[in-house]
This record gives C-alpha cells, structure tokens and sequence, in this order.
C-alpha cells in the first residue's frame, strides 16, 4: 500500500514537472522577442566604460536584475491574485517610461550639451568621476531591466493564469532565471569581444590571427548596432505595450484600427508592400513609441521651466 501511494506521488510530480515545462516553453516562445530587445539594450546600456570595469559593470546590473526578479514574481503573483485589473495600467506607465527614456537619449546631447561633455571625460579620464559615471550605467541598466521584466513576466503570467498558484510560481521562477542569465551570459561574451580579439592577434596560427583581427573589427561595429537598436527596442517594446494596454483601457482611440489602416497602407506601396505589410505592426508601435516619447519629453521639459521659474529664489 506504502508503495503505491509512493508511486502515485512520484507520478503526480512529474505530470506537474512535465506541465511546468510545457508552460516554460510556451512563455519563452511569447516572450521571445522581448528577450531579444532586453539583450539588445542591456549590452548597449553596459558599454563605455573601461574595458577591465565591464565584467564587473554586468555582474553588477545582473544582480540587480535577480533583485528585480525577486520583487516583480512575488508581486505579480500577488496582483494577479487580488487585483488582476491593474496589470494593465502599471505595464503601460512602464511602456510610457521606455519610450520616454528612448527619446530623451536621442535628445540628449541638444537638452544637456555640457552633461555630455562630462560623460566623455569621465571616461577618457581616470578620476572619481568614473565611479559616479559606471554607476550611472548600472542605475539605467537596472531601470530598463526593471520595465522589461515586468512585460516578460506579465506575458509569462498570462499564459499559466489559469494554472495552480504552484504551477504559476514555478513558470514565473523558471523564466526569471532563464532570462537573467541568458541575456547577462550573452552581455558578458558582447562586451569582451575586443579582449578575445586581442587574445588570438597575439597567437601563433594565423587563422587565429586573421580571426583576432575580425573580431576587432566587428566588436566596434556590433556595439554601435546594439545601441542603435538598444535605442530602437524602447520605441518598439514601450510602444507596443501602450498600444496592447490602449485598446483595452482607451478603445475610444481607436488604435488598433489605426494600426490596420497603416499596415493596409504599407501594403499598397509598389516593390516594398509584401515586405512592409509583414512588418506593419512592429512599424506601428515603433512610431507610437516614438510620438509617446517625444509628448512626454516635451511636457517634462515645459513642467521643469515652469517650476524653475516659480520656485522662490534663495
């Protein structure tokens, strides 16, 4: 009898192992994308500073991803459990800061010319402003972490909602490690491209040689294709959550219209149309993102010369 109550529970673990894992896979496919994005824009907000600093510099914005981890599951799972409505509304503010951060550092060098400067110096200059300047990176770093995550997570939440909280937890779990330390894994290998360069050059083979010298080349390239698209990823990711969140909250927009409007207009243009119909939508919350960006830029910035001018003086 012991035994085969021993068998049942053995049983009943690994149909819940087998489940768990199936939901695993079914939320790494749907957050895919938005792992891609997070890669992208980590491994752009990690580079600058100096080359025997980045390891450290990663290894300290993957422990505060893992922090962010620890605060945002226990909270969606609370969230989903009391107050399902208002994931919703937090994700879009998230979205909003995205695009909001995207388009301030478009901006910037105009907005803060000589805050600009500064950030040069700190790192072409060995002094205590790179300490200030590395923990700058790790803070950005750790914020867009942050909002990113939480759409991972949301994502990965709506596909086990209907499961049992222990299975919900479980999922949530798995994708936080997953994506902590595959994205911070991959981040770490992009930003020491040059030092595995310099390695081979210094090598005896000239294969080894010849393939130092092309990994020199395209660590340079590569890293101003991830900023650019580190850059990209805020408008598309920010701007697809307000998008998603806006035909729930705001129908009266009627954006998701909009949206088949534009990818039907997309779709008429000569050569280009079979092409750009596919990438309509993504087109479509990029310029949201975009615009969300640049009204919230424009408001902050009219909100701060107000308040200066009517602070009292000191």
């Amino acid at each position: 009898m012991a035994g085969s109550s021993l068998l049942t529970l053995i049983d009943d673990i690994a149909t819940l192992l087998d489940d768990i894992s199936v939901m695993t896979k079914v939320a790494v496919h749907k957050t895919a994308g938005v792992l891609g994005d997070d890669l992208a824009l980590n491994a752009e907000q990690v580079t600058g500073v100096r080359a025997e600093r980045e390891i450290p510099v990663v290894w300290a914005v993957a422990k505060g991803s893992f922090l962010n981890k620890l605060i945002l599951i226990p909270t969606a799972l609370l969230i989903s459990a009391l107050l399902p409505w208002a994931i919703t509304p937090l994700l879009m503010v998230g979205g909003a800061f995205l695009c909001f951060e995207g388009f301030e550092k478009i901006i910037h060098p105009w907005l803060h010319p000589h805050e600009s400067e500064a950030h040069v110096e700190a790192v072409d200059d060995m002094s205590l402003d790179l300490v200030a300047y590395e923990k700058d990176k790790i803070k950005g770093a750790v914020r867009t972490d942050f909002i990113l995550s939480a759409e991972i997570i949301t994502i990965t939440l709506g596909t086990v909602e209907n499961a049992p909280f222990l299975q919900q937890a479980a999922v949530l779990s798995g994708i936080g490690i997953i994506m902590t330390v595959g994205v911070y894994g991959l981040v770490g290998g992009i930003v020491k491209m040059d030092d595995l360069g310099f390695y081979l050059v210094k090598q005896k083979s000239t294969l080894q040689v010849r393939l130092g010298k092309i990994v020199l080349a395209a660590a340079p390239l590569l890293m101003k294709t991830l900023s650019v698209v580190g850059t990209a990823a805020m408008f598309l990711v920010g701007g697809g959550i307000i998008v998603h969140g806006a035909d729930q909250l705001l129908p009266v927009l009627h954006l998701h219209h909009t949206m088949e409007s534009f990818v039907h207009f997309l779709a008429s243009i000569p050569l280009l149309g079979s092409l750009l119909k596919h990438l309509g939508e993504t087109l479509f919350n990029g310029v949201i993102g975009l615009l969300s960006g640049a009204v919230i830029v424009v408001c902050f910035t009219l909100f701060g010369k107000v308040f200066a001018k009517s602070a009292p003086a000191h």
